[in-house]
């Protein structure tokens, strides 16, 4: 029977130095909340069940928890005495039982499920509580975590600590993991006899080893555990997240970067082997690139599935709903919503194609917009295979071109174009003879009145 494990993710802060309407987990990283990635963690590291304890915007924090995990369970932690306290509000998942807790932080996005883990692996092993710890570049504040022949035997603070343990750079992260059987009696015997009068969780540590229980620790690497209390820590946690994905993008996925500091993924973004990826590359939210695609420099991309052997940009944008088929080609200044086009269609220049579909080979000339939205409705324009659309030219939606078809430039198109048909729809041109030598005349002499009248 596998091994059963609640993680209890505290996402009760008050937040105050974010300065935002918004409670602090709801914050992105990568495109997305920072509860949401802890939430990830705990689920990859094998938790069966997932309880949120939270405070500020709580329907929010759970409403966003539960766009992963529906089954999450929510706990309303009306007044905050602690860490201890925080945890204990979720007593009633912790009273149906379980053999592992990991207790979590919300704003701490980028703990790895591998060291959670790591953490569940010490009590599969025979640890009743399981502290995570990290070695900062200066431990001074934090709490310092005493071992003795690889037992913790407690976490000084640092105010508390003598000069010989604040010489010690093992810090507590906070994240810890417990023996399900033995947490709330452990926990129910944290006191609030201190200056703050809380319940810290760890107390846990010493009260775990005047039980003659065990207790160890494991090391974190100091990224993995950083807070985000503001947004200039926010900010630093958000270039740690990409500095990692990019990395694992040239390493792991074969992808090649040109300028690796200048390109932003998403926490989604998916890629295939052999992609370029040009500098100044922004890449939101469900963005799929497929093998051997080119996505050249300042190109903004949502919500698209670029398939292989695609070409984009430069200064492309494309916008939720784009599908680029095989060998099909978005160009510098276009952009795109809720578009497909086919396999080696062309959209080369300065052009928007939204709520449309390009067949297969099809040559959209510079220029050309198609007109979906009438004021209050959007609507489609189909063109089918092996047309070619000539530059400047306005597609009226509903409206359909169909295979083979021409369509004349700077053609105004309000009606569908059968296959294989020539469509022009633009006045015939007239020359008035002399005419622009007098309109040239004329200006100049108004330009020179006006000079003599200032």
């Amino acid at each position: 029977m596998a091994r059963r494990c609640l993680s209890i993710v505290l996402a009760a802060g008050e937040g105050t130095r974010m300065k935002s309407a918004r409670a602090k987990v709801l914050h992105e990283v990568a495109g997305l909340a920072m509860v949401r990635h802890v939430v990830a963690a705990a689920a990859k590291a094998g938790s069966d069940r997932i309880a949120v304890v939270s405070g500020k915007d709580s329907e929010a924090v759970i409403a966003a928890v539960r766009k992963d995990r529906q089954d999450a369970e929510h706990f309303v932690q009306e007044e905050r005495f602690g860490t201890a306290h925080a945890v204990l509000a979720a007593r009633a998942a912790i009273e149906v039982g379980t053999d592992d807790i990991l207790v979590l932080f919300a704003d701490t996005p980028l703990i790895r499920p591998e060291t959670l883990a790591r953490a569940r692996a010490s009590l599969i092993a025979g640890t009743d509580i399981c502290v995570i710890g990290f070695r900062p570049e200066n431990p001074s504040g934090y709490g310092r975590l005493l071992e003795r022949d690889g037992e913790l035997l407690a976490i000084r603070e640092d105010k508390d600590a003598s000069e010989a343990e604040k010489a010690i750079d093992f810090c507590n992260a906070g994240v810890m993991a417990l023996s399900g059987e033995k947490a709330l009696a452990i926990l129910d015997q944290i006191g609030n006899d201190n200056a703050k009068g809380e319940y810290y969780l760890t107390d846990a540590v010493e009260i775990a080893r005047r039980e003659g229980l065990k207790v160890r620790a494991i090391e974190a690497e100091a990224f993995e555990v950083a807070g985000v209390n503001n947004r200039a820590e926010l900010a630093a946690v958000e270039a740690t997240w990409q500095s990692l994905r990019r990395r694992r993008a040239m390493i792991e996925e074969g992808v090649t970067l040109i300028d690796p500091a200048s390109v932003t993924f998403s926490h989604d973004t998916v890629l295939g082997r052999d992609v370029v990826i040009e500098p100044n590359v922004v890449f939101g939210p469900g963005v799929t690139v497929g093998e051997g695609a080119v996505i050249h420099a300042f190109s903004h991309i949502v919500g698209a599935k670029i398939s292989p052997e695609v070409s984009v940009g430069p200064f492309a944008r494309l916008r939720e709903g784009t599908v680029l088929e095989e060998g099909s080609k978005v160009g510098n200044f276009c952009e795109t919503k809720n578009a497909r086009l086919g396999e080696d269609a062309k959209l080369n220049h300065l052009s928007y194609i939204g709520d449309a579909e390009i067949g297969a080979r099809t040559n959209v000339g510079a220029g050309t917009i198609t007109c979906n939205y009438d004021g209050a409705l959007k609507h489609r324009t189909v063109i089918g295979a092996d047309a070619f659309i000539g530059s400047d030219t306005a597609l009226v939606a509903p409206v359909s071109v169909g295979d083979g078809a021409y369509v004349g430039t700077g053609s105004v198109i309000t009606e569908d174009v059968p296959a294989g048909a020539l469509a022009i729809a633009r006045e015939r041109q007239v020359n008035k003879d002399g005419r622009g030598t007098a309109i040239a005349e004329r200006n100049r002499a108004a330009k020179a009145q006006k000079a003599i009248k200032a």
